[in-house]
């Protein structure tokens, strides 16, 4: 695979905030039009009409499996907690806070350790536009896993407020799992408490544009943000995905892996990493990595990885992003065991994903994702 990484490195600016705009307020964020840098990628005439904001009473289906102690409750617009979660950071975002008119919140109480997962499955049922606001609160010193899964169909714009509080320790997997038809779009904002941690996870099977944007921010010092993501993306397929890593307090890490396959004429996939760290930010240990493989002539893979320095005490920041096909030797090695070439490409591929399946933790989700990658590379020649 060829490596192209691509570093920035910014002088110190007395407001820095302004390189990354965040706001409750839609009027904020200007309509795009596709020349913006967070929409450049984004194919603006596939989002049908989500853009114009128009508000819907559209919903979908919930079901769930929550273990003891956890508590889902909804709450209106009013609320003061939706004042307390991470700011939208882009006009879609913004929208979905405004237009779901409060949020459905899943709360953990301080100092509980569960043994289950907590799992809340959202799903379709057509063409409807659909506005949604999840909030995930873990007290402190708690620690737990928590599931969204979606399946179905649908036009979902949504964030998603992940708040851990001082201490905690929180596994996220989110899922989309759509039908071929539906559009997502969605911001994951995150914020860590002091020694707080979070390992998320984002898989983008389904869908027909999907698009989320995944955030987090540093309440104080001792975080750890351990990101990871895969997709496959089909013919005519568009997945992106955007993370932005905002290092404003002393001696917090973070770390971003994220991996991608490619398949069939059309089939586009988008990768963003940018980390900024801020002059506040001493003892910063960061990294950040994309790796795609392209299956099929016609795809295309963009993979833009991004550092934003403002303070040289450090103890480490890189990144890289490859792109590339199939390992030849890889291929041979198989084939000269008896293995036949269709069946070696199936096995490197799963083996591509492996790792980033079983950090989930979940053998029932682990081993429905594998099959699901099984049924995504049947076409693969």
């Amino acid at each position: 695979m060829t490596e192209t990484p691509t570093t920035r490195t910014l002088s110190t600016r007395t407001k820095p905030v302004e390189l990354h705009r965040s706001s409750f307020e839609v009027d904020d964020f200007e309509m795009p039009t596709g020349r913006e840098e967070d929409w450049r990628f984004t194919p603006l005439d596939r989002l049908r009409g989500l853009l114009d904001g128009t508000p819907s009473d559209g919903q979908l289906k919930w079901s769930t499996e929550l273990p003891a102690g956890v508590e889902l409750t909804t709450v209106g617009a009013g609320d003061p907690l939706l004042l307390t979660v991470p700011k939208p950071v882009d006009r879609i975002a913004a929208l979905a806070l405004r237009n779901s008119n409060g949020a459905v919140v899943l709360r953990i109480p301080a100092d509980t350790e569960l043994t289950e997962p907590a799992i809340l499955r959202l799903s379709g049922t057509g063409d409807e536009q659909v506005w949604g606001h999840v909030v995930i609160d873990l007290g402190a010193h708690s620690k737990a896993t928590v599931v969204l899964e979606h399946t179905g169909s649908a036009r979902y714009a949504a964030g998603v407020s992940v708040l851990v509080g001082d201490g905690a320790k929180l596994d996220l997997v989110g899922m989309q799992l759509w039908d071929r038809s539906a559009v997502h779009l969605e911001h994951v904002g995150i914020r860590l408490g002091r020694d707080a941690s979070i390992r998320s996870t984002q898989v983008s099977l389904g869908g027909d544009l999907v698009r989320v944007v995944e955030t987090v921010e540093y309440a104080g010092p001792g975080g750890d943000a351990q990101l990871a993501g895969l997709y496959i993306a089909d013919a005519g397929q568009h997945l992106e995905h955007r993370l932005f890593v905002d290092h404003s307090a002393p001696h917090c890490k973070s770390n971003v892996i994220y991996k991608g396959a490619l398949q069939g004429e059309g089939a586009h996939t988008v990768w963003i990493g940018d980390v900024l760290i801020r002059a506040g930010a001493e003892g910063t240990d960061t990294y950040e990595q994309n790796r795609n493989l392209v299956l099929t002539d016609g795809a295309r893979a963009d993979s833009v990885p991004n550092l934003e320095i403002e303070t040289g005490e450090i103890i480490g920041a890189g990144h890289a992003s490859t792109t590339g096909r199939f390992d030849d030797e890889q291929l041979f090695y198989l084939q000269a065991r008896g293995i036949t070439e269709s069946e070696a490409r199936r096995l490197v591929v799963r083996g591509f994903f492996v790792e980033l399946i079983r950090r989930i933790g979940i053998p029932a989700i682990e081993d429905r994702l594998m099959a699901a990658i099984e049924a995504e590379l049947e076409g693969v020649a």
